[in-house]
C-alpha cells in the first residue's frame, strides 16, 4: 500500500476514534507500545535503516553493477550490468516511508529532531540528529536529484500528504548549513545519545562529541567537493571551511557500526546477510542472482598486484572430485567475470571470484560509513585544486592508500594487510606526482573505486557521475533500458506519478522531462 494511502486512511481513524466516548479509546491503545517518542530509540533505527535499506537492489544489483564491481549472466537482477531492471532502484525511495521493513528512516529522524529541539539540555543530541539527517538526505538527493525535503515526512505532523518537491541546489545549500549549524552547537557539558548511537556511542561524552564534529566536517567535505562541476566557487568555500574545522584522518576515528552474528538476524551485516542470501550461499553451486565479481574489478587489483584482492577475493577449489570446497585465495585463480557477456549459465560459472566468507561474508563485519582513508583521497583533490595546502597531494594520496589498506583488518585476522605489502604497492603504484592534474585525478578517482568498495557503493556512483573516473567501458546488451550508457539516477517510483502528481510532474519537467536510468541529478555535469 502507497505511503499516502497508509497515512490517508490513519487520519481518518484518528479522527474517528477521538469521536467516540465510553472509553472506546481507550480499549484500543496498544499496552504493549509506547504512545511517546523514544528519541534514543528512534535515533538507534534510523542509523540502522539508512545504511541498510535496499542494500541487494540499489548497492548490490543496481550500482555494484554498473560500477563493474560485480557481474550477472542473469537477466532480471541486471539493472547494473545490463541495464535492464529499474525497479531495484526504486527501493531506496522507502526510506521517506511507506514500506514496513524500512521503517521509514526520514519519518523517524525527523521525530527525533522534534523530541529534542525544545529543551537546552538535549542540544547534543539535536545537532546528531541534524548532521545524521544531512547524510540521509545527501544519500536520497544523490540517487533521485530533486525530491521532497523541507516538507518530507510531515503527513502526521501536519497533514501534508502531496509534500513538494525541493531542487537539489536548495537541498545542497540547506545540508551544508545545517552541518555548519549543528557543529557549532554542540556543548560538552551536556549529555549526547550514549550507547543509543551505533557509531561513537561507546566512547564517552567528550570523545563522542568531539568525533560528530569530525563527522560533520567530514560530510561537509565531501558535499562540497560533490559541487566541483556545477558551483566551483561555492565549492571551494565549503571545502575550506571543512578541512579548517577538522576531517576524520586518524583510524582510531574512523565511523562504523559493528553487528553481532548470531541468532537475531537483525544484528548481522546486512551487506553480509544480503549477499550470502541472494548469490553467495553455497560452494561450487549457481546461485540465486547469477553474481561473482565483476572482470574489470578483477582485472584491475590483479594489473596493480593489490594485496586487497586475496583479502576481498576467493575461488571455490577442492583436491578431488569427492573432497570439500575450499576457499581459495590464491592470486592465479582470480578471475572475474564479464558484465552483460552471457544469456545463461557459463560453462565456467564456478571458476569466476566472488566474495571472501573469511572477510566480506562474515555476518558481524563491520559496515564503514566514513573513512580516513576517503577523506585524504579528498584532501588530495583539494590540493590539486588549490584548496588545500597542508599536505601535498601525493602525501594525501599515500596516506589514503596506507589507510585503505589498513582498514580491512578491521574485518579479522583474515584482512591483515602487512606494513611490507603496503609498502610494495606504493613502491609499485607511486603516485604520478609528474602526471598531468587530470591524470591524478584520474588516479584518486580510481583509488576511491577500489577504496570505497563494500564501504560505500553510493559514494563511488556519486564521484564517477562527478569526475568521470574511474573510466568503465558501458556494456550494451540487447535490449537495455539506457542505449548502452551506465546508469545516471535512480527512477523516482511510479506511486509518486500516481499520488503526488503535481510536484513529482513539475519536479521531472525542471530536471528534464524524464524519470528514467538516464536522468541526471543537478550536479552531474
Amino acid at each position: 500500500m502507497n505511503k499516502f494511502l497508509k497515512l490517508t486512511y490513519m487520519a481518518a481513524m484518528a479522527a474517528f476514534i477521538s469521536s467516540c466516548d465510553n472509553g472506546f479509546e481507550e480499549m484500543n491503545v496498544n499496552p504493549n507500545a509506547s504512545r511517546d517518542v523514544v528519541p534514543g530509540f528512534l535515533f538507534t533505527r534510523t542509523q540502522l535503516t539508512t545504511v541498510s535499506n535496499n542494500f541487494t537492489g540499489a548497492a548490490y544489483l543496481t550500482i555494484g553493477g554498473s560500477m563493474q564491481h560485480f557481474a550477472t549472466y542473469k537477466e532480471v537482477p541486471a539493472a547494473g550490468d545490463k541495464y535492464f531492471n529499474f525497479s531495484y532502484s526504486q527501493g531506496s525511495w522507502a526510506l521517506f516511508g511507506g514500506d514496513p521493513a524500512s521503517a521509514g528512516a526520514v519519518i523517524d529522524i525527523l521525530q527525533v529532531i522534534d523530541a529534542v529541539k525544545t529543551s537546552p539540555e538535549d542540544i547534543n543530541k539535536l545537532s546528531v540528529a541534524r548532521i545524521w539527517k544531512a547524510y540521509l538526505f545527501h544519500r536520497l538527493t544523490d540517487l533521485y536529484g530533486d525530491i521532497p525535503y523541507s516538507e518530507a515526512g510531515k503527513a502526521l505532523t501536519e497533514k501534508n500528504f502531496t509534500p513538494k518537491y525541493d531542487t537539489q541546489a536548495f537541498i545542497y545549500a540547506d545540508l551544508l548549513k545545517e552541518l555548519d549549524e549543528s557543529i557549532a552547537a554542540f556543548d560538552n557539558s551536556k549529555a549526547t545519545f550514549a550507547n543509543s548511537d551505533l557509531i561513537y556511542g561507546s566512547q564517552g561524552t567528550a570523545n563522542q562529541i568531539a568525533n560528530w564534529k569530525k563527522f560533520g566536517y567530514s560530510l561537509m567535505l565531501r558535499l562540497g567537493m560533490r559541487l566541483t562541476e556545477i558551483d566551483p566557487a561555492m565549492a571551494e568555500t565549503w571545502v575550506k571551511k571543512a578541512i579548517a574545522g577538522g576531517v576524520i584522518t586518524a583510524d582510531a576515528d574512523i565511523a562504523k557500526i559493528d553487528y553481532v552474528d548470531g541468532s537475531i538476524t537483525a544484528s548481522r551485516n546486512f551487506i553480509s546477510a544480503g549477499l550470502m542470501s541472494t548469490d553467495y550461499v553455497s560452494a561450487g553451486d549457481d546461485n540465486v542472482e547469477g553474481g561473482k565479481f565483476a572482470k574489470t574489478f578483477i582485472d584491475h587489483l590483479k594489473t596493480t598486484s593489490d594485496p586487497r584482492l586475496n583479502v576481498i577475493s576467493i575461488v571455490w577449489t577442492k583436491a578431488s572430485p569427492t573432497a570439500a570446497y575450499v576457499a581459495d585465495t590464491a592470486t592465479a585463480l582470480q578471475s572475474g567475470m564479464p558484465n552483460a557477456a552471457f544469456n545463461g549459465k557459463p560453462a565456467n560459472f564456478d571458476q569466476y571470484s566472488e566474495p571472501n566468507p573469511a572477510t566480506i561474508l562474515k555476518y558481524n563485519a563491520p559496515l564503514l560509513v566514513l573513512t580516513p582513508a576517503e577523506m585524504h583521497l579528498l584532501l588530495a583533490e583539494a590540493n590539486l585544486r588549490g584548496w588545500y595546502s597542508g599536505a601535498t597531494a601525493e602525501a594525501s594520496y599515500n596516506a589514503a592508500v596506507t589507510s585503505g589498506l589498513k582498514q580491512w583488518s578491521l574485518f579479522g585476522t583474515a584482512g591483515i594487510i602487512s606494513d611490507a605489502k603496503i609498502a610494495a604497492y606504493l613502491k609499485a603504484n607511486p603516485f604520478n606526482a609528474a602526471g598531468t592534474t587530470a591524470q591524478k585525478m584520474e588516479q584518486i578517482g580510481t583509488q576511491k573505486w577500489v577504496t570505497l568498495f563494500l564501504e560505500d557503493e553510493y559514494e563511488i556512483f556519486s564521484n564517477w557521475r562527478r569526475t568521470g573516473y574511474p573510466k568503465l567501458t558501458p556494456t550494451n546488451y540487447p535490449g537495455n533500458l539506457t542505449g548502452g550508457q551506465i546508469p545516471t539516477r535512480f527512477v523516482i517510483p511510479d506511486s509518486e506519478e500516481l499520488y503526488n502528481k503535481v510536484n513529482f510532474y513539475e519536479a521531472r519537467t525542471r530536471q528534464g522531462g524524464t524519470n528514467t536510468l538516464s536522468s541526471k541529478v543537478w550536479w552531474d555535469k
